[in-house]
């Protein structure tokens, strides 16, 4: 009995060394840590940020009634403007501009979920300066016989210095990077100067034809307008022969000042960008805006612009 009672406590005894050991080793390195991992930064893009911008702008203005209206009031009442629309004449063609731009920005966040939607302002200073020429002479005989010479010659300068918009903003956040589209109002300053020089002198050709025709009697008054001196019988400009009497010349032209002002102009601004999160507090973007401004005085304009900008978030 003592026999077997000694071997079976020995090996009772190696197995409880052996748990004992195999309690004591350390297998954490199989199960991994026992910390949970920090957890990435989410940009919260929600509040008010304030930034500048700098980039280029290129616009395309018209002119092309610049001078109507006042052609029309000046020809008002005349044959020459009820049969033949001569304020409608002259067309100044269009012009493009290019120049560098910068301003200032600020706006409001709210977010949902992923979704951004936020208000904008900002301001941007640029130089967008255009002059147009152009000049059209016509000659007509109007339902009463009379020859008219109508010569028309205008310039138009546009100057577009600076213009601000306030626009809704909606984007969609991928953590850090945020895209996003824009639309709003616009406002504008611009400065125009059109002028318009017109020189326009007839005579009846119907009564002058009569008088070449006759061969007994005497030649009936030739009924002219617009000349410094006129010839009835040489009626063409600088025709009349040494001897033949006074030489035919028209009066120069008469300028004419259709617009001279500055104004405070209107209109839609239309926009996509990027912006990219440094930290929660500093942002960077990329941004292209649209500007359609309202017709006026005969004017048309747009710009586009492509920019740059950096703002921090409160």
């Amino acid at each position: 009995m003592r026999t077997v009672t000694f071997p079976l406590l020995a090996v009772l005894g190696l197995c409880g060394v052996n748990t004992a050991r195999a309690a004591d080793l350390d297998y954490d390195y199989l199960r991994g840590a026992d910390y949970d991992p920090v957890p990435a930064s989410v940009v919260d893009w929600s509040g008010v940020y304030l930034g500048g911008h700098g980039g280029f702008t290129s616009g395309g203005l018209s002119q092309r009634d610049a001078m109507q209206s006042t052609l029309a009031n000046y020809f008002s009442n005349r044959d020459i403007e009820s049969e033949f629309s001569v304020s409608k004449y002259l067309s100044l063609p269009g012009t493009r501009t290019h120049g560098a731009s910068f301003g200032a920005f600020a706006g409001y966040n709210v977010q949902f979920d992923d979704i951004v939607l936020g208000i904008e302002a900002d301001y941007t200073h640029t130089d967008q300066n255009s002059w147009s020429t152009n000049r059209i002479g016509r000659i007509m005989t109007t339902s009463g016989g009379v020859s008219e010479d109508v010569n028309l010659s205008g310039t138009s300068n546009t100057r577009i210095e600076d213009y601000g918009t306030i626009r809704g903003r909606a984007g969609y956040a991928f953590g850090n990077l945020l895209p996003y589209v824009t639309a709003g109002a616009a406002i504008g300053r611009v400065t125009i100067n059109d002028t318009v020089a017109v020189q326009n002198y007839g005579y009846s050709a119907t009564t002058y034809a009569a008088n070449q025709a006759l061969t007994t009697g005497q030649p009936a008054a030739v009924y002219h307008h617009g000349y410094a001196s006129f010839n009835p019988n040489f009626p063409l400009n600088n025709s009349t022969p040494a001897g033949q009497g006074a030489q035919t010349v028209p009066l120069g032209p008469t300028t004419l000042t259709a617009n001279a002002r500055t104004k405070t102009i209107g209109g839609v601004a239309l926009g996509f960008g990027l912006e990219y999160a440094i930290t929660p507090n500093i942002l960077v973007r990329g941004e292209y805006q649209y500007v359609r401004f309202q017709d006026f005085n005969g004017h048309k304009a747009e710009l586009n612009t492509v920019r740059g900008g950096a703002a921090v978030k409160f």
